[in-house]
């Protein structure tokens, strides 16, 4: 019993499995055919993996007598967590905090951990070049608080130290158009570059001084020696930034900031070198002596006045190298800073100045002003969508791998929907992608009419844009949206079919990419097959849309005799067959019947074609007993002329010319078969040598053909 039940519960599992087992082939068969149909579909090429939680072995499917079966318990340095039926493989953040190893190489260009870090030197450095003078010139370093200072400062050299010994030398770079990532050249290449000097530099040692001079900040001098570091950060920085023309400006007012503050520590100096209050011109030693002195540094590098005059040979020359770097300083400012808004409103310049011009040219012309108020609300909006005019402007400049990856990332799956550029090859999309255009339309505007040639594909990548129809021309058939493509059998139409067949207007404003017939065509010259494969679906979809209203089941033209429906395929197989093994059952009376309506039929349609035989020839007698009649009257007129009968009762003129005058215009003349079913009327008419020839069947003929 026990052999009984381990067999059936292991018989049971490995069925489950190989049910997953051919699910899982199943699925990857489909993705196949959907590779095989559409080359565009990404591939998946990992194969199915066995879940942790169910062995893969049938040895191992029976459980021991002791617990879980084998195949169930994790190896010891993994860890698992159970959730409602699965097994959910996970590492600790403790783990992947200590597997965590630094990189070997960093790109200064785009990582982002780098820059971060520079950021940090950035701080440490600032903390030298801001507090050195202050602490310097101003009696804020006091016994009292000198170990705070201290802290801070071998907290800087920390940082630089670290700069130097673990990133630096892992920094890659650019040799023979190669990237070096190897340590040992990195680390050289390092060594004998202009920076590693001035890193050595900051790093002075210069601290042991303070055993004999005390603690004087100008030892540290050296430390602010390391601006290269700012420089590389400031890079870094505004190649992130999105509007880095904000950082320049604050970067450039700090610039502004730094030279007050060196001045206001320079003035306290030369105060405490005169003595407090010795003289007008000095700091007189009440309030806030940083506060007082950055206001006297504010007055004299901006050159407003109102200051004290010195008194001394010292004061003088102090105050005239204030004035002459005052100006210096506070022009080169101005124009950094005249620069840096220039930088950043370069384009709202360019798209004023276009704006003008075109103003200015509608204006000389004569524009109207309905039309001078379009143009002007299309560059408003243009600019506030894009933040240009014209974005071919913006990737002329860049190679034509960079394009293809911006038109990729833009554009590929829009243009990988269309249908008729699925199957095609892949590099001939990409190559199309490049040629699309953005144009943007205002509300009302018509993108296409009907009629017209059209030489475009349009894909709406922003908007919505109503094909209009109908009667009048606008109704609205339907309303497209973005990511709708419209007009890419015009492409590869010829012969007619490059005509619009409906109208087009943009819903509200609409931006979409066109692409044009020409640069298709110059495309495809490198893309036989796939040009072969556009031009057959091309032809398929056109051959849909030109199908005419009879073969869509509409009305088409009206029948004298209807066609029969046609007996059903399988019924007649099933038929056919019965006939063959001569069986006497339901389908052999039913094959029979079917032979005897036929027949019947048959019969119908040749009495048909008797009856209207017989009228023809009815209608030929009448015409000859009309025309002798005729005869007879212009005999009795006096007249010698003797008609000659038609050849045939198709034939209306009549052969007698000159008589007209005998019969009445409206006189007819009418004719009924023996049964009264056929009725041939022969009607005068106001033109000259005519008679109408009329033939009318009754409703009871009719009535008997439907039955």
């Amino acid at each position: 019993e026990r052999i009984s039940s381990a067999t059936s519960l292991s018989s049971t599992i490995i069925n489950n499995r190989l049910q997953e087992l051919v699910k899982l082939f199943k699925e990857r068969t489909e993705k196949a055919k959907e590779k095989l149909t559409d080359p565009n579909v990404t591939s998946d090429d990992e194969s199915p993996v066995a879940s942790p939680a169910k062995p893969a072995l049938a040895a191992s499917l029976v459980p021991p007598p002791g617990g879980e079966p084998e195949g169930n318990k994790p190896a010891g340095d993994e860890h698992y967590c159970e959730m409602l039926c699965c097994t959910f493989k996970y590492q600790p953040w403790l783990d992947r905090l200590k597997n965590y190893g630094f990189p070997s190489s960093i790109d200064p260009l785009t990582n982002l951990m780098y820059v971060l870090w520079l950021f940090f030197v950035v701080v440490a450095w600032n903390w030298n070049c801001w507090l050195i003078p202050v602490r310097w010139a101003f009696p804020y370093q006091t016994p009292a608080n000198i170990h705070c200072w201290l802290l801070v400062d071998y907290l800087c050299d920390l940082v630089y130290l670290l700069d130097i010994v673990v990133f630096q030398t892992r920094m890659q770079f650019v040799q023979g158009g190669d990237i070096i990532t190897d340590k040992k050249a990195m680390r050289e290449n390092y060594l004998r570059s202009q920076r590693f000097k001035m890193d050595v530099v900051c790093l002075l040692p210069l601290d042991f001084f303070y055993f004999k001079v005390g603690v004087n900040p100008l030892l540290r001098f050296p430390r602010c020696l390391k601006y290269m570091a700012f420089f590389e950060f400031n890079n870094r920085l505004e190649a992130i930034l999105s509007k880095a023309y904000i950082y320049r400006v604050i970067r450039t007012t700090a610039y502004l900031l730094y030279s007050l503050h060196v001045n206001s520590c320079l003035y306290y100096w030369a105060s405490a070198y005169e003595g407090l209050g010795s003289t007008t011109w000095v700091y007189d030693g009440e309030g806030n002596s940083y506060i007082r002195c950055y206001y006297w540094a504010v007055k004299t590098l901006i050159t407003i006045g109102g200051l004290p005059d010195p008194k001394t040979l010292f004061e003088i020359i102090f105050q005239l190298l204030n004035y002459f770097t005052g100006v210096f300083a506070f022009s080169v400012m101005i124009g950094q800073m005249r620069d840096v808004v220039g930088a950043a409103t370069a384009g709202q310049t360019y798209y004023r100045s276009c704006m003008d011009s075109t103003i200015k040219y509608m204006n000389f012309y004569k524009i109207p002003k309905t039309v001078q108020n379009r143009v002007k609300t299309w560059y408003e909006y243009t600019w506030h969508s894009q933040g240009m005019l014209d974005e071919s402007e913006l990737l002329v400049q860049l190679p034509d791998k960079m394009r293809l990856d911006i038109a990729i990332d833009v554009n590929y799956n829009i243009v990988s929907k269309v249908a008729l550029f699925q199957g095609c090859d892949r590099q001939m999309i990409f190559d199309m992608l490049k040629r699309l255009r953005s144009v943007v339309y205002l509300p009302n505007d018509y993108v296409c009419k009907k009629g017209e040639i059209g030489r475009e594909m349009y894909i709406i990548q922003a908007g919505q844009v109503q094909v209009l129809g109908g009667p009048n021309g606008k109704t609205v058939l339907v309303t497209l949206k973005a990511g709708s493509v419209f007009g890419e059998i015009s492409l590869l139409a010829a012969g007619g079919g490059n005509r619009r067949t409906a109208n087009v207007v943009a819903h509200g404003f609409a931006n979409l990419f066109i692409l044009d017939k020409k640069d298709l065509n110059e495309i495809l010259v490198h893309y036989p097959e796939s040009q072969k494969l556009l031009r057959k679906k091309a032809k398929k979809m056109l051959k849909n849309n030109n199908k005419p209203k009879d073969e869509k089941g509409a009305p088409g033209d009206p029948l004298i005799i209807p066609p029969r429906a046609d007996t059903p395929k399988l019924f007649q197989a099933a038929l056919a067959v019965t006939g063959r093994m001569g069986g006497k059952g339901q389908l052999t009376q039913l094959r029979w019947r079917l032979k005897e309506l036929k027949a019947m039929q048959a019969a119908q349609v040749s009495i048909e074609r008797m009856a209207i035989w017989l009228c023809f020839t009815r209608c030929q007698v009448a015409l000859r007993h009309r025309l002798q009649r005729l005869s007879l009257r212009c005999l009795k007129g006096g007249s010698s002329f003797s008609p000659t009968p038609p050849k045939s009762p198709v034939h209306q003129r009549s052969p007698v010319t000159s008589h007209k005058a005998c019969t009445h215009l409206g006189e007819e003349i009418f004719s009924k078969s023996s049964d009264s079913l056929v009725t041939i009327r022969v009607i005068s008419t106001a033109q000259k040598d005519e008679e109408i020839l009329a033939a009318e069947i009754s409703e009871k003929e009719e009535e008997e053909k439907e039955k």
